[in-house]
């Protein structure tokens, strides 16, 4: 829980355009994973959860294993994007 406290708490230190970006890509990301949508806007989803993931890579560069975890992530997510419009 106390995790939780402090991601929250570091979210809310952010500048007003990152808050904009990850939650924007977070509701991107949600709202066109549904299976009412085509596959463009299911490959529009994972572009942006490759950016919400992208964006708190970059975040974390200082811990080595974060930065390599959501930089993973994003790069997974990009390919599940691309082989989805094929």
């Amino acid at each position: 829980m106390q995790r939780i406290k402090f991601m929250y708490k570091l979210f809310l230190s952010e500048p007003l355009w990152f808050k904009t970006l990850i939650l924007a890509m977070l509701l991107i990301s949600i709202i066109f994973s549904n299976s009412y949508f085509n596959d463009y806007y299911r490959s529009c989803s994972k572009l942006a959860a490759a950016v919400f993931f992208g964006a708190y890579g970059i975040k974390f560069r200082r811990n080595t294993q974060i930065f390599v975890l959501f930089l993973a992530l994003a790069v997974i997510c990009i390919y599940l994007s691309w082989s989805n419009i094929s």
